[in-house]
């Protein structure tokens, strides 16, 4: 049974925040580039219940994590909680730094986001928590200006040196459509994803391969970007890209020529990605999903057995493109499929876990959903 707000901290909560998981449908490691970003905001939330405390001591607990238990901290001390206490915190962190001033809290944190799934989870606690500190404490932040907070938070105190899609997602997207998101600019354009009016459906396979991105791999992908950059005379690839600088001097390095290649093309293939939404041409988006992941698989590396399983299945079964999403090393891939086959395909890509006695997936149809909002 769920544990309740009043059963933690005596009374109930005066608010309830929710901020959504995002699904990024293309445009993968090219916000660590300064170039385009085509997400979109999932069902699943995650909740904060908030009540203001008259101190600067934070009380909370996860319904999800602990067991219930309440993880005290006081934000006049140096450091963060543990776990999964450290992103709240930092949020308030982020906040103080930029000279808003927050105080105390009891937080009650509920999510059906899964963790690990490649679906930011992390970027919707922080977005959640953000949104309920500007609204209690009087903090008056657009929506972009809390998402570069919130980045700020998970890269400056968490240590994760993510770039702004996730929060930017959790926070800015719209109900039925995906977010074009210029990462340099910050500029957004919301793209109608109607794929049931083209017969069409989106499915999402959770491999529950964790992922974790505070690792080496990450950070080295992001190490061989600036590198590539460097090499190439300009502060990012997406410079280089619209300077029309090849990446032929870094040839001599495969392994940069490959990271800087991936980069190149996926920025072509958001933007052709966006053209297709915007003329309501959802079919071409198969090809574009296809080439994605055997970029993300064999430019970058990110790939791993399960997600190239899933993305192979699907694609057996018919679907009409396939890719990994998010950070790879684990996590999820999406496949976009014709409506009426969804349930074949889903079972072919389940049939496919099982025969190699693999953990079974999470499958299910995901669409575009609504940004962080207060629900009550």
């Amino acid at each position: 049974m769920s544990t309740t707000f009043g059963e933690l901290f005596g009374a109930a909560a005066v608010a309830v925040y929710a901020a959504p998981g995002r699904v990024n449908l293309i445009g993968e490691y090219t916000d660590l580039n300064d170039s385009f970003v085509l997400p979109f905001a999932t069902a699943e939330v995650t909740t904060v219940e908030v009540r203001r405390r008259t101190d600067r001591i934070w009380k909370m607990a996860s319904d999800g994590v602990g067991g219930g238990s309440v993880l005290t901290h006081d934000l006049d001390t140096d450091g963060l909680p543990p776990g999964w206490g450290a992103y709240p915190v930092a949020v308030a962190r982020a906040l103080e730094n930029a000279g808003h001033r927050v105080g105390g809290l009891d937080l009650l944190v509920r999510s059906d986001v899964p963790t690990g799934a490649g679906l930011s989870s992390s970027a919707a606690l922080e977005c959640a928590v953000g949104l309920a500190l500007c609204d209690q404490f009087g903090v008056d932040l657009q929506p972009m200006e809390l998402a570069v907070l919130a980045r700020e938070a998970e890269n400056r105190y968490v240590g994760v040196p993510c770039g702004i899609m996730d929060q930017a997602a959790s926070l800015c997207c719209e109900q039925g459509h995906a977010m074009l998101l210029d990462t340099r600019s910050l500029e957004i354009r919301q793209l109608p994803l109607a794929l049931e009016g083209s017969g069409l459906a989106l499915l999402l396979v959770d491999t529950r391969v964790k992922h974790a991105l505070v690792s080496s791999a990450y950070a080295n992908r992001r190490h061989a970007f600036a590198e590539a950059a460097r090499r190439l005379g300009v502060r990012t690839l997406r410079e280089a890209i619209e300077a029309g600088i090849g990446i032929d001097a870094l040839a001599g390095d495969d392994e940069l020529y490959r990271r800087a290649r991936h980069v190149v093309s996926e920025h072509n293939r958001v933007l052709e990605a966006a053209q297709a939404l915007a003329s309501g041409d959802e079919r071409a988006l198969g090809a574009l999903l296809s080439a994605s992941h055997a970029s993300l698989r064999d430019d970058l590396e990110v790939s791993c057995a399960e997600l190239d399983l899933a993305v192979d299945a699907a694609m057996a079964a018919g679907a009409l493109g396939a890719r990994l999403t998010g950070a790879g090393f684990g996590g999820s891939a999406i496949a976009l499929v014709e409506a009426g086959r969804a349930g074949e395909v889903a079972a072919a890509v389940a049939d496919a876990f099982s025969s190699r006695r693999l953990t079974a997936p999470s499958l299910r149809r995901v669409a575009a959903s609504s940004g962080a909002r207060r629900v009550r």
